[in-house]
């Protein structure tokens, strides 16, 4: 009776060691991703602030150029806000499900790296 008891205890001793092994294991593999995800994302933002920034900057300078030929400055402005009027009209309605799998699969192939 002794020793089947001895072997419960051990039984029990292993599974509950398993158990925590396996909580561990979870937690690293968990930590690994997000600081995949998150130091991958850190290096893209800063380049899109950059870029965002380039762009503005360059749109405004194109609206004030714009409106020194056009006559009026703010007919600059009207120009350089149709072209991207028309754009986001023909990004939403042509092109709105690919961008959205394009982006879908790579952050789903971050998170599964």
């Amino acid at each position: 009776m002794e020793n089947k008891q001895e072997l419960i205890e051990s039984l029990l001793e292993r599974a509950t060691e398993y158990g925590k092994a396996s909580y561990e294991l979870v937690k690293l593999k968990t930590l690994d991703k997000t600081s995949d995800f998150v130091s991958s994302f850190i290096p893209h933002f800063i380049v899109i602030i950059l870029t965002g920034s380039f762009i503005l900057f360059f749109n405004l300078g194109l609206a004030f150029w714009l409106g020194e030929i056009l006559g009026k400055t703010c007919y600059g402005f009207f120009a350089v806000a149709a072209f991207y009027g028309i754009a986001g009209f023909v990004m939403h309605f042509f092109m709105h499900k690919w961008l959205k799998k394009l982006f879908c699969n790579y952050i789903i192939k971050k998170l599964l790296k």
